[in-house]
């Protein structure tokens, strides 16, 4: 063997750098953050619809590893104004409702009351605009490998797991299919039922009277009744790190097409390019009869280019009971997995009681003597600020040193969503 060929063989069996091999070790041991992509489409018909996107949030300020991405679909009606408001102002109400100095897995914990009262707030705050509109909100937190959804209306999102089940991460409002909701709306003092034309005949859908919505939850629509209330459904999972595949859209968009349907209908292309076909694909199957918009939003493997394509398979009648449709109980303290083992529930709650949804652990600032509201975050001296526990004088069920606390024009809200004030002005 000559000299240059043993100088060859040396060169190429030279021992790998310490540095390197460790970065091997941890890149193989240690599973990244996962890559988001989208994708956004829409074709307008009364240009209603608005949506949101921001990957760029972060947890703690100047800290790109706490960073998590938002994306919201806003499906107006009676006007642009609550869509426009709500797109420019929840996402800081939520933030404000979350304490500081958590780590992130307490700042998780954290979200789905945050989101409640940012809900409550935003419709709070637009509602003293003087406005009448309404609009849908379907608002996606996606931090890592955990998604958080909090719903209101019928812009719905789904999931598409590397298991090829399709799931809902949301619960549609609509009077005519919720019966829960109906019940709430006329216990409350609303009243349900179909328009009436001439002849006595009664067509479409179930709506709210006054206002003739159809649906039960909302932001804004001041002059439908307070019963349609801003609190949202609420559901949060963690992906495996296999990834997965949302698709956010207006109901111009599931009024054309299954959940199923829609998510078939991409899969294995860019995101970008899904939301184009999903689009397309409710335009061929119903033509443009309203706002269609999509959002498909790509959770992917930190090392892959895009969402690896799903086999096709038949989502049996036990997955469906275990993660399907319709369900608005809550999980907490229980992980549930769906049938293919790639999706952990960590949360989901869709009760409309304010005392269900924000917590008791609102304790007195030992600093400052104040209670802080849980909705609009306004620290209330102990005089002024009402548990959510609190009822009339001497009465059994009241708990009014139990947390949370509201300010009284929240505390006035809630009594109204609840159907309080109309009791006592009766």
């Amino acid at each position: 063997m000559s000299y240059t060929e043993v100088s060859q063989m040396k060169q190429k069996q030279q021992p790998v750098p310490l540095g390197t091999l460790i970065r091997r070790e941890l890149r193989n041991v240690i599973v990244e953050k996962p890559t988001v992509k989208y994708g956004q489409a829409g074709l307008a018909k009364k240009g209603e619809d608005y949506f949101l996107i921001k990957t760029d949030c972060q947890r703690v300020l100047s800290d790109p590893s706490t960073s998590f991405s938002v994306f919201a679909i806003l499906d107006g009606h009676n006007g642009i104004s609550a869509a426009i408001f709500t797109k420019e102002n929840l996402l800081n109400n939520v933030l404000s409702a979350i304490p500081q100095a958590l780590s992130r897995e307490e700042w998780l914990q954290a979200l789905p009351r945050a989101l409640v009262a940012g809900f409550v707030k935003t419709d709070i705050e637009f509602q003293q605009q003087g406005e009448t509109s309404g609009t849908t909100v379907t608002f996606v937190v996606i931090d890592g490998w955990t998604v958080t959804v909090a719903s209101v209306g019928d812009s719905r999102c789904i999931l598409d797991t590397q298991g090829g089940v399709v799931s809902l991460l949301t619960v549609d409002h609509r009077l005519e299919e919720n019966i829960e909701e109906r019940e709430r709306v006329t216990a409350s003092g609303g009243e349900v039922g179909r328009l009436n034309v001439f002849g006595g005949n009664e067509v479409g859908p179930l709506r709210c009277w006054p206002g003739g919505l159809c649906l039960s939850r909302s932001i804004g629509d001041t002059d439908v009744g307070e019963y349609i209330v801003p609190v949202p459904h609420v559901k949060q999972v963690k992906l495996s790190h296999a990834g997965g595949r949302l698709i956010i859209a207006s109901d111009g968009i599931w009024d054309a097409l299954s959940s199923d349907i829609a998510a078939q209908s991409c899969r294995g292309l860019p995101a970008e390019l899904a939301a184009k076909l999903v689009v397309k694909e409710a335009l061929r199957s119903r033509g443009l009869k309203d706002d269609t918009t999509c959002l498909v939003v790509d959770i992917i493997p930190y090392d892959h280019l895009v969402l690896p394509r799903t086999p096709k398979k038949k989502q049996n009648l036990l997955t469906s009971l275990i993660f399907g449709k319709g369900s608005q109980n809550s999980t907490k303290g229980t992980n549930k997995l769906s049938a293919v083992g790639v999706v952990e529930e960590l949360f989901e709650e869709g009760s409309a009681m304010l005392a269900e949804r924000l917590g008791k652990d609102f304790p007195l600032d030992s600093n400052s003597g104040l209670f802080r509201c849980a909705i609009c975050q306004v620290d209330q001296p102990p005089s002024e600020g009402l548990s959510v526990n609190s009822g009339p004088f001497f009465s059994p069920a009241s708990k009014p040193w139990e947390g949370p606390f509201l300010c009284a024009s929240c505390r006035r809200k809630k009594d109204a969503m609840e159907g309080k004030l109309n009791q006592v002005t009766a």
